[in-house]
């Protein structure tokens, strides 16, 4: 039997404010309180996904299929990749250390967790936030976040990724540097 998951905090929808006349309602999903309508369904990486409405329907669909997550492959692309790219991270002595007491099991689930609601998959992050799981590594520094990322590089063009699909997944690993590396936040302007 297909689970159906109401996401209540994904895919409910209703006008954010009246609209003007002969304007469209601005929608924005999520919004609660609104029951879901069981026809109006998607099923997307064996999971079923119910919506309160076909214009929310229609916005996750297009969300999945535009995201870097859909473009990579999806599930299987990133349980291959994750489960690769550890055997090289564990094979690094600039880097393994900081597994030697970690269960590798839930360090491959989190890290499959964590890439898909980056990369735009259909479940957001619930875990820890970069500086919060990365605080108490002691020393952790550029050299350590540069291997990782080349580990990250090179599993991707092992797995024959795109150049141009390596290079969002680069740019989304870099924009978390300074959090992983617990670096003062910048000032806002």
């Amino acid at each position: 039997m297909k689970k159906i998951i109401v996401l209540l905090a994904l895919a409910l929808c209703l006008p954010l404010t009246a609209a003007e006349p002969g304007k469209a309602a601005n929608t924005v999903c999520p919004i609660s309180g609104k029951p879901v309508d069981p026809s109006i369904t998607w099923e997307y990486e064996g999971v079923t996904y119910a919506f309160a409405v076909e214009a929310c329907r229609k916005k996750f669909i297009e969300a999945r299929e535009s995201s870097l997550y859909h473009k990579l492959g999806g599930k299987a692309a990133i349980d291959a990749a994750v489960d690769a790219f550890y055997v090289k991270v564990l094979a690094d002595k600039r880097v393994n250390h900081f597994f030697e007491d970690v269960s590798m099991v839930k360090q491959h689930r989190k890290q499959k967790e964590f890439l898909s609601a980056a990369f735009g998959g259909p479940a957001p992050w619930t875990g820890k936030d970069m500086r919060a799981a990365h605080k108490d590594l002691p020393g952790l520094n550029d050299e350590h976040f540069n291997a990782i990322a080349g580990h990250l590089k090179s599993t991707l063009e092992d797995l024959k990724v795109d150049k141009a699909l390596i290079d969002q997944v680069l740019a989304i690993a870099e924009s978390t540097r300074a959090d992983v590396l617990n670096r003062p936040k910048a000032a806002k302007p």
